[in-house]
């Protein structure tokens, strides 16, 4: 069975970008959310295996998106996707419970990587 993935970024570029990626090496994209808020509510719903989540967001950012996510799903799978190489945002993410860290722009191969390192 392929693996199930949540996307949450606002940046339609970089959903298209990870569905093209991810659909072409095997996996489900079962759904997108363009902010933190409308994440957790889709993880909760559809409890995908995998999410990629992007910090900066509008209403709710990534860091808080993963706090509520991993409080109550401590197995959750989550890579962050990051513009910034802000050590002290990805300490916070770390802390929040970050499994790995991408930073933008990246490519097919560190997007399938980074997945194979967390499954």
């Amino acid at each position: 069975m392929s693996k199930r993935v949540l996307i949450v970024d606002d940046s339609p570029m970089i959903h298209n970008m990870l569905r093209k990626t991810l659909e072409g090496n095997g996996y489900e994209v079962c759904a997108d959310a363009s902010n933190g808020r409308e994440g957790v509510h889709l993880y909760e719903k559809l409890q995908p295996d995998i999410v990629f989540m992007d910090i900066t967001m509008p209403i709710m950012d990534g860091i808080e998106a993963v706090k509520c996510i991993k409080d109550k799903y401590k197995e959750a799978k989550i890579i962050m996707l990051t513009a910034m190489g802000d050590e002290e945002i990805m300490s916070q993410a770390e802390e929040a419970g970050v499994d790995i860290f991408l930073k933008k722009p990246f490519n097919d191969f560190k997007i399938i990587s980074a997945i194979a390192n967390i499954v």
